[in-house]
């Protein structure tokens, strides 16, 4: 990975972690927002909207992870299909199978409630920081994929 390439990983980390730490959109919208604005807003801006409820384990039930969530949305905007009964992009499935794992390795998980089981206190600083870092880590998982499959150069 070239100097270009590993800044705009880290931008995508930067922007992720920074909407969330700034109370502007939470793990999903921050993670699917930063990498759209970072592809020139491949869709509208309003996509946001998709991901709005996926915070906190989907809609605060706290189940699969908000930033994995968004991540997956994230990885459809350059792997997803959008014709009917097209058949599936080849890499569709084996990239967003690859994010689950590297969450699940990393973390040990990619459920919200076994995530954040640590923080007796859901609305802690400690508990947002790291949710924050774990939006960024996405992110940058993300840009990084779509650099390694040669979509972003």
């Amino acid at each position: 990975m070239n100097n270009k390439q590993q800044e705009l990983v880290n931008e995508a980390r930067e922007r992720a972690e920074g909407y969330f730490r700034r109370g502007e959109f939470y793990c999903s919208e921050a993670v699917l927002t930063a990498i759209n604005e970072l592809l020139g807003e491949e869709v509208d801006p309003e996509i946001v909207k998709l991901a709005s409820g996926f915070p906190i384990g989907i809609g605060k039930s706290k189940c699969l992870c908000g930033a994995v969530s968004g991540g997956v949305m994230a990885l459809g905007l350059k792997y997803g299909r959008t014709e009917p009964g097209a058949e599936m992009p080849e890499k569709c499935f084996p990239a967003n199978a690859a994010l689950h794992d590297y969450i699940k390795e990393t973390y040990g998980s990619t459920c919200c409630r076994v995530l954040t089981k640590d923080f007796d206190d859901f609305g802690s600083p400690e508990r947002a920081a790291h949710c924050i870092q774990i939006s960024g880590e996405v992110a940058a998982w993300v840009m990084q994929r779509f650099i390694e499959d040669g979509i972003v150069e």
